[in-house]
């Protein structure tokens, strides 16, 4: 538990000072109040963690072994309690070893631990507290624990594949901007000098005219576009968070040609990794579906399934208004309408989800192969028209001597 450090008063008015270990500063109050202690001043002590409604937030790489934990011990027939200070011993980051000590409080005082779980949301996701919620309902809480792991596992994975494919091109395009920008900017002018006699006689390549007129612009104007391109990313990103800018980017995501395709694969694949990972672990249709259009990461999708969730509440088909909606792909479509038929959506789900990722994942890394030759292809291009503007004047000169 973290500790607290107080200044409190006793019954004979001596000033007492200390620490002690408290789940919350107001258990630590009713804790000095039991010792007949006046507490004047009780807050955390230094590099002590207090866990406060929530606010830690914990990555999930490191609540996912957490789980993976509790499954194991609970599953050789350890108490919950016991799993909990297990767990909240072996942990080595600090925020997670707060909120363990609240789930292990909470669960002490007859809490359930979905119950407790929900008091952090920046450590558990909805997703993780519905399963553990059914599964503690249903007596399977090990397997619903279990099944929430792979789910973070697989989407970490995934997430990292996406980033790691990504990252050389974006670093090629930085470092392209970067090496032309400053040959431009910074190496042209220190030769212009010596082509202005040229430029006086109307001897000088129009390629020279045009990249020392590029370069005398960027270098006069360069900190005004600057200014302007971060105000305007600014005004972009405030316009992003209303919810007709989210609206409108969103459906530009999905719907842009390239990589629009792209990003639709990989949010309806976690839209139904997500609705069949809460399937099979217990939790009711309508209430899954409320939780994956909040997972979704994309509103346009997000309120298609929330319309056919009020649809799955007037008894008619998940498959229909996915459809009609025209967002969703149709292939996907018609196999949640087969698998609702055969009454196996939620193993159905997760075989669509594995298998729009495996696709996509394969169009990112033909993507990636094009991109790659290309980027370089276009800095070398780039080098190569500022070194033949400035090397063409010269040759010029020479042929005329």
């Amino acid at each position: 538990m973290p500790d607290f450090a107080y200044t409190a008063r006793s019954l004979a008015g001596e000033l007492l000072q200390g620490t002690l270990s408290a789940g919350s500063q107001r258990e630590a109050l009713a804790a000095l109040s039991a010792k007949d202690l006046f507490p004047v001043k009780v807050e955390p002590a230094k590099g002590s963690v207090v866990t406060n409604d929530g606010s830690i937030r914990v990555p999930s790489g490191k609540v996912t072994p957490v789980y993976n934990q509790l499954a194991a011990l609970l599953r050789s027939g350890v108490p919950l309690l016991k799993s909990l200070a297990v767990v909240r011993e072996q942990a080595s980051h600090a925020g997670l070893a707060a909120v363990l000590d609240d789930l292990y409080s909470q669960v002490e005082q007859g809490a359930s631990l979905a119950e407790a779980m929900a008091r952090h949301p920046r450590a558990f996701g909805e997703l993780a507290v519905s399963m553990v919620r059914a599964g503690g309902e249903g007596g399977f809480l090990e397997d619903s624990l279990d099944r929430v792991a792979a789910f973070t596992e697989q989407q970490a994975e995934l997430r990292g594949k996406v980033i790691g494919a990504l990252a050389y091109p974006m670093i090629l395009s930085v470092i392209g901007v970067l090496v032309v920008t400053g040959l431009v900017v910074f190496a042209v002018p220190m030769v212009a000098e010596i082509f202005e006699r040229m430029r006086e006689k109307g001897e000088l390549p129009w390629l020279t005219e045009a990249l020392l007129a590029v370069s005398g612009f960027l270098g006069a104007w360069g900190v005004l576009i600057l200014a302007a391109l971060a105000a305007a990313a600014y005004g972009v990103s405030k316009w992003a968070a209303t919810p007709r800018g989210r609206d409108t980017l969103d459906r530009l995501r999905i719907k842009a040609p390239l990589l629009g395709p792209i990003a639709r694969s990989l949010a309806v694949a976690r839209l139904c990794r997500v609705l069949g990972t809460l399937l099979k672990g217990g939790v009711p249709i309508v209430r899954a579906l409320e939780i994956s259009a909040d997972s979704a990461g994309n509103r346009v999708l997000s309120r298609v399934v929330t319309d056919a969730s009020d649809n799955i509440k007037s008894g008619e088909s998940l498959a229909a208004p996915l459809g009609a909606s025209g967002d969703f792909p149709r292939d996907v479509v018609e196999m949640i309408a087969v698998a609702e038929q055969s009454n196996s959506l939620e193993a159905v789900l997760e075989q669509v989800a594995d298998s729009l990722e495996r696709s996509t994942w394969r169009k990112i890394e033909l993507a990636v192969r094009l991109i790659e030759p290309l980027m370089l292809v276009l800095l070398a291009s780039a080098v190569l028209v500022v070194v033949i503007a400035l090397l063409m004047p010269i040759v010029n000169a020479g042929s005329a001597l």
